[in-house]
């Protein structure tokens, strides 16, 4: 994220406060359903503020995500995900993740950890974030892409919800991939903080 190495394919990204393009940016996770099916959703309502400084200590980033916004493309699992079973969008509407330590990987790759949040828990958690480089639109801004993805354990937040299956297995899984693909752009001064 902070000053990658410039190379012809991933030009330096400027120091300063960016945030999400929301029509360019995917939050997504995936879960097994009956333990070989693979259910995909994402978030439709995501709010960002990066800052890149001069250097990685000087970095940071801060992610809002609406939970009812959840979309899986099934009317009764997106209400149902969005009840007390899972996120319980109603009393805990918001997840967050502020990193706390950004640490460089290889060439364009990072590790960013921080703290999740989902129903008022919080745990640390670790994205491996590449940076695919920057490039100016046709309307004179500058646009950068970055990719993210972790795994996680729901249960650590209390997203508990299961139901047991006759072969031994549960109905759905326990770990979840988080899959993020953002196109960020400069902040503008009036943008709200995240």
């Amino acid at each position: 994220m902070a000053q990658p190495p410039s190379t012809a394919t991933r030009p330096p990204l400027a120091s300063g406060e960016y945030t999400v393009d929301a029509a360019h940016t995917h939050v997504g996770f995936v879960a097994r359903h009956l333990m070989v099916t693979k259910v995909r959703g994402s978030f439709e309502k995501v709010d960002a503020r990066i800052r890149v400084g001069e250097t990685l200590d000087l970095s940071s980033l801060e992610v809002s995500i609406d939970v009812a916004s959840v979309q899986t493309r099934d009317e009764k699992r997106d209400a149902h995900l969005r009840s007390a079973d899972f996120f319980d969008a109603e009393r805990f509407p918001r997840m967050t993740f502020r990193s706390t330590r950004i640490e460089p990987v290889r060439e364009g790759r990072y590790a960013v950890t921080g703290d999740l949040t989902i129903r008022d828990q919080t745990h640390p958690v670790t994205l491996d974030v590449e940076y695919l480089g920057s490039e100016k639109t046709p309307w004179g801004t500058q646009a950068a892409v970055v990719s993210a993805s972790a795994e996680i354990d729901r249960e650590d937040w209390g997203l508990t919800w299961n139901v047991a299956l006759e072969s031994g297995g549960v109905l759905v899984s326990k770990r979840i991939q988080l899959e993020i693909d953002a196109e960020i752009v400069a902040a503008s001064p009036e943008a709200p903080a995240a």
